[in-house]
């Protein structure tokens, strides 16, 4: 395992989509454990595999509930109820800004060996499932801000999620 540079706002590769997985090969099975290595390294509850320059439809997600996703080709197929809070990104760092996300949603993707499943996601996964997902589109959360970006160290503690 390695850890991979993540590509900052203004990275030509972020605002690019992401193409499908085939399938699983040694390249892809590194891949996914740089992923974790580098988003736990930095801090940081999601990884879409844009972020460290790979434009591979892989997102890597661990919200501290005692699981470790990972959501290949991912699908967000429903999405209920509303969240408004603040919201951050690896690739932008030092800020955060409040984004509305749905408050439920249910994936369907792939796991690590190529097996389709579905996940539920409330709260903070739904958020994070969101967050990746439209990065393999090419899209970052600033685009949702409602307001302006803020510093991360101008916030109250506490008030960041």
């Amino acid at each position: 395992m390695a850890l991979r540079q993540i590509r900052v706002m203004g990275d030509p590769v972020l605002a690019k989509e992401c193409k499908p997985v085939k399938e699983i090969t040694p390249r892809i099975q590194e891949l996914i454990e740089d992923m974790f290595e580098t988003m736990y390294q930095a801090n940081g509850v999601g990884l879409a595999a844009s972020q460290v320059g790979v434009l591979r439809q892989i997102v890597t997600i661990d919200v501290d509930d005692g699981n470790q996703y990972v959501l290949i080709n991912p699908e967000i197929i429903d999405q209920s109820g509303t969240q408004t809070g603040y919201e951050g990104c690896l690739s932008v760092p030092g800020k955060t800004g409040i984004v509305t996300r749905p408050d439920k949603v249910t994936v369907k993707a792939f796991d690590e060996n190529m097996q389709p499943f579905q996940l539920e996601g409330e709260g903070l996964l739904a958020r994070a499932i969101c967050h990746e997902c439209a990065h393999l589109k090419g899209q970052l959360y600033v685009e949702l801000v409602e307001g302006e970006l803020e510093d991360v160290d101008a916030l109250d503690e506490g008030e960041e999620e």
